[in-house]
């Protein structure tokens, strides 16, 4: 999943760095992946995060079973996708 979501970047000394947003992204996508599985159910995933200009890039691909509760390995991915978005969105709310 890929989603665009574009963040006011006033400039402000109290603003996050670029790499602290892809960082906090990055671990929070990943956080719903491995809260979901155990790491050895994960075959693959990939967390791509991108920060240019504003705009927030996340694309997340997991290749995992359906979960125990019928939850399959594309709905945690944008599950994963959502939460990076919202936690930058918290980022930035600091």
């Amino acid at each position: 999943m890929t989603t665009g979501d574009s963040t006011d970047e006033s400039g402000d000394a109290s603003d996050p760095t670029d790499e602290e947003v892809v960082r906090t992204a990055a671990e929070a996508a990943e956080g719903v992946i491995f809260a979901r599985y155990k790491q050895s159910e994960v075959d693959d995933f990939d967390v791509t995060v991108t920060f240019e200009d504003g705009v927030l890039d996340v694309d997340v691909y997991l290749n995992a079973p359906e979960t125990a509760d019928g939850t399959d390995a594309e709905a945690v991915a944008d599950e994963a996708a959502r939460t990076a978005r919202d936690a930058v969105d918290d980022l930035f709310g600091e």
